[in-house]
């Protein structure tokens, strides 16, 4: 007698178990003979899986803020267009020169350059979304958010990809990244969504030797947010091996040319606004008391909490920290892509070693996104009921975090 294999027994309708009369087909088996009739419907489905996955666990991080927003007694807007977002909203608005006067630095002070703190790319898209016919910057501001970060998912799926990971590897760290604590910046008026994309796309360029796409996406990254730096020193690093390998021709030189463009030219524009070749990071220094110390600061945050751990965000920061130690660890023993491991250990350093406000180091952390492969590969490999069970507890963990960290602590964005 032959044996037969389960998914044989599905197609043939078959079933055991469960009290099911005999002949009658399963469900999977009628599942599989509808995706046998329907394959152009299976790659609908296919191609739109980033975005649902993404898309879905956003829309679960807004209603666990809307729950605890009515817990509070405020509005879930209001929270997603707080402290940075009102900046960058200001700044769109009003350009540089004219931000709103009710807008003050970390200190409750105020210069006429304190708003170049704030880098010009996402506010300038905010801008030029807004003067479309019925345009508002407000929706304009959380609508770049949303699209940037549905493009981030399909950049993920190939930076999965790079590392050898499968389809499922790209959905889980898909998952992983937008859930992760202060993933709730996703869905705020922040450039993290927008910034997190070109990154993520610049990775993708160096990783497939995509030059022209990783020169670009850098260069534009630079106009986005500071973290460019981390990006610029890889993308640069990668270009300039091909570049001594003679591999590409004259495409890596392009890139390694563009990569710094973005983020030189508006640091030498804020250095002739303010006569100062070092004129923004005076600005971050004298607003937010924002410089680079090695990590003295961050070392002496850690030390505090754990002693006394008396605020859960703070806790959660540095676990977040540690955990990202880790991460660093497994992905270099895993050896994945030099490239992917390298920018998200700059992105770390570069977060713990300013000695800004501590709070907002958990939402810093968020670019780091490479970091989280090493748990996607492992989970990949798990059954799909270990995956799904650790995906959805770090949904539910992360959501309450976000909303836990705008509504009950108002500091940490």
């Amino acid at each position: 007698m032959r044996s037969t294999t389960a998914a044989e027994d599905a197609r043939d309708g078959s079933t055991t178990g469960s009290g099911a009369e005999q002949g009658r087909p399963s469900p999977i088996s009628r599942l599989w003979e509808w995706a046998q009739r329907h394959p152009r419907a299976v790659r609908i489905g296919e191609l739109a899986a980033p975005a649902v996955v993404y898309l879905a666990l956003r829309q679960l991080g807004l209603w666990v803020l809307g729950w605890m927003a009515a817990q509070h007694g405020e509005s879930p807007l209001s929270e997603r267009t707080a402290w940075d977002g009102q900046w960058y909203l200001s700044i769109a608005e009003h350009g540089y020169a004219n931000v709103s006067p009710e807008l003050y630095d970390a200190f409750g002070q105020r210069t006429e350059d304190t708003a170049t703190a704030f880098f010009p790319g996402y506010p300038g898209l905010i801008r030029l979304l807004a003067a479309l016919p019925g345009g508002e910057h407000v929706a304009s501001a959380l609508l770049i958010s949303l699209v940037s970060g549905v493009a981030l998912a399909y950049a993920l799926m190939r930076l999965a990809a790079a590392a050898g990971g499968d389809r499922r590897t790209g959905l889980i760290l898909i998952a992983l990244f937008t859930c992760t604590p202060l993933s709730i910046s996703l869905s705020m008026a922040y450039s993290e969504a927008l910034f997190c994309a070109l990154a993520a796309w610049a990775l993708v360029g160096v990783v497939e030797r995509r030059w022209l796409l990783a020169g670009f996406c850098c260069a534009a990254a630079g106009l986005v947010r500071p973290t460019a730096a981390a990006l610029i020193l890889i993308v640069g690093i990668a270009a300039l091996t091909a570049v001594l390998h003679r591999r590409d021709g004259w495409r890596p030189w392009a890139a390694g040319l563009l990569a710094p463009l973005g983020m030189l030219g508006y640091l030498g524009w804020v250095g002739l606004r303010t006569g100062s070749v070092t004129g923004w990071f005076d600005v971050q220094e004298a607003g937010w008391g924002s410089q680079f110390d090695g990590g003295a600061a961050t070392l002496r945050f850690t030390i505090q909490v754990l002693a006394d751990g008396s605020s859960v965000l703070e806790v959660g920061t540095v676990a977040l920290l540690l955990a990202a130690i880790v991460a660093i660890v497994a992905s270099i023993r895993m050896r994945l892509p030099w490239p992917l491991v390298g920018y998200g250990i700059a992105v770390f350093i570069m977060d713990i070693g300013s000695n800004g406000l501590m709070n907002s180091k958990a939402r810093l952390l968020l670019p780091a996104f490479t970091l989280l492969l090493p748990v996607a590969i492992s989970l990949a490999r798990r059954r799909p009921s270990t995956a799904l069970s650790v995906v959805a507890t770090v949904a539910l963990a992360g959501s309450w975090f976000g909303a836990y960290a705008l509504v009950a602590w108002p500091y940490a964005t």
